[in-house]
Protein backbone atom coordinates (compact mmCIF):
# COMPACT_ATOMS: atom_id res chain seq x y z
CA UNK A 1 0.00 0.00 0.00
CA UNK A 2 1.56 3.24 -1.18
CA UNK A 3 1.05 6.18 1.16
CA UNK A 4 2.28 9.76 0.87
CA UNK A 5 2.39 11.83 4.05
CA UNK A 6 2.99 15.58 3.83
CA UNK A 7 4.17 17.82 6.63
CA UNK A 8 5.53 21.32 7.16
CA UNK A 9 2.61 23.51 6.20
CA UNK A 10 1.44 26.44 8.27
CA UNK A 11 0.95 30.18 8.52
CA UNK A 12 3.79 32.45 7.42
CA UNK A 13 4.13 36.16 6.76
CA UNK A 14 4.78 37.49 3.25
CA UNK A 15 8.47 37.20 2.46
CA UNK A 16 8.89 34.26 4.78
CA UNK A 17 9.91 30.66 4.13
CA UNK A 18 8.51 27.19 4.66
CA UNK A 19 9.71 23.71 3.80
CA UNK A 20 7.24 20.99 2.93
CA UNK A 21 8.18 17.33 3.26
CA UNK A 22 6.53 14.29 1.72
CA UNK A 23 7.43 10.89 3.13
CA UNK A 24 6.50 7.96 0.90
CA UNK A 25 5.68 4.53 2.27
CA UNK A 26 5.32 1.27 0.38
CA UNK A 27 7.02 2.39 -2.82
CA UNK A 28 10.29 1.95 -4.66
CA UNK A 29 10.61 5.68 -4.23
CA UNK A 30 13.83 6.21 -6.18
CA UNK A 31 12.40 5.05 -9.52
CA UNK A 32 9.45 7.43 -9.55
CA UNK A 33 9.08 11.00 -10.70
CA UNK A 34 7.66 13.13 -7.91
CA UNK A 35 5.86 16.45 -7.83
CA UNK A 36 4.23 19.14 -5.77
CA UNK A 37 0.90 20.59 -6.82
CA UNK A 38 -1.34 23.16 -5.20
CA UNK A 39 -4.97 24.15 -5.20
CA UNK A 40 -6.33 27.45 -3.97
CA UNK A 41 -10.02 27.91 -3.11
CA UNK A 42 -12.10 28.20 -6.27
CA UNK A 43 -9.19 27.35 -8.53
CA UNK A 44 -7.97 24.26 -10.33
CA UNK A 45 -5.07 22.22 -9.06
CA UNK A 46 -1.83 23.35 -10.66
CA UNK A 47 1.70 22.00 -10.94
CA UNK A 48 4.22 23.76 -8.72
CA UNK A 49 7.37 21.70 -9.21
CA UNK A 50 8.42 18.25 -10.35
CA UNK A 51 11.55 16.20 -9.99
CA UNK A 52 12.38 13.15 -12.05
CA UNK A 53 13.92 9.93 -10.80
CA UNK A 54 17.17 11.36 -12.15
CA UNK A 55 16.63 14.63 -10.22
CA UNK A 56 15.77 16.77 -13.23
CA UNK A 57 13.54 19.57 -12.00
CA UNK A 58 10.78 21.64 -13.53
CA UNK A 59 8.96 24.64 -12.05
CA UNK A 60 5.88 26.69 -12.69
CA UNK A 61 6.81 30.16 -13.89
CA UNK A 62 5.13 31.68 -10.84
CA UNK A 63 7.57 30.02 -8.42
CA UNK A 64 10.83 29.97 -10.39
CA UNK A 65 13.66 31.45 -8.39
CA UNK A 66 11.69 31.22 -5.14
CA UNK A 67 10.91 27.52 -4.68
CA UNK A 68 13.18 24.50 -4.87
CA UNK A 69 12.24 20.82 -5.08
CA UNK A 70 14.69 18.15 -4.04
CA UNK A 71 14.63 14.54 -2.98
CA UNK A 72 16.45 12.24 -0.59
CA UNK A 73 16.08 8.69 -1.88
CA UNK A 74 17.66 7.26 1.26
CA UNK A 75 14.79 8.76 3.27
CA UNK A 76 11.99 8.16 0.71
CA UNK A 77 11.26 11.87 0.98
CA UNK A 78 10.71 14.73 -1.43
CA UNK A 79 10.89 18.33 -0.25
CA UNK A 80 9.65 21.70 -1.39
CA UNK A 81 11.61 24.65 -0.07
CA UNK A 82 9.52 27.80 -0.44
CA UNK A 83 11.18 31.20 -0.04
CA UNK A 84 9.97 34.76 -0.55
CA UNK A 85 6.40 33.60 -0.07
CA UNK A 86 3.56 35.73 -1.38
CA UNK A 87 -0.11 35.86 -0.50
CA UNK A 88 -0.90 34.25 -3.85
CA UNK A 89 1.04 31.15 -2.75
CA UNK A 90 -1.72 30.43 -0.24
CA UNK A 91 -3.15 27.02 -1.12
CA UNK A 92 -3.32 23.39 -0.16
CA UNK A 93 -0.16 21.70 -1.39
CA UNK A 94 -0.25 18.09 -2.54
CA UNK A 95 2.58 15.64 -3.04
CA UNK A 96 2.35 13.35 -6.06
CA UNK A 97 4.06 10.15 -7.10
CA UNK A 98 3.66 10.02 -10.87
CA UNK A 99 2.19 6.93 -12.51
CA UNK A 100 4.72 4.56 -14.01
CA UNK A 101 4.28 1.23 -15.79
CA UNK A 102 1.29 -0.40 -14.03
CA UNK A 103 1.47 1.83 -10.97
CA UNK A 104 -1.09 4.67 -10.87
CA UNK A 105 -0.71 8.23 -9.63
CA UNK A 106 -0.65 8.54 -5.85
CA UNK A 107 -1.46 11.69 -3.87
CA UNK A 108 -0.90 12.85 -0.35
CA UNK A 109 -3.62 14.25 1.87
CA UNK A 110 -2.52 17.86 1.38
CA UNK A 111 -0.74 20.44 3.51
CA UNK A 112 -2.21 23.90 4.04
CA UNK A 113 0.07 26.86 3.41
CA UNK A 114 -1.27 30.28 4.32
CA UNK A 115 0.72 33.43 3.59
CA UNK A 116 -0.70 36.37 5.46
CA UNK A 117 0.35 39.24 7.66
Amino acid sequence: QVQLVESGGGLVQPGGSLRLSCLVFGSRFSIYDMGWYRQAPGKQREMVATISSGSITNYADSVKGRFAIFRDNAKNTVYLQMNSLKSEDTATYYCNQRAKWNSPDYWGQGAQVTVSS
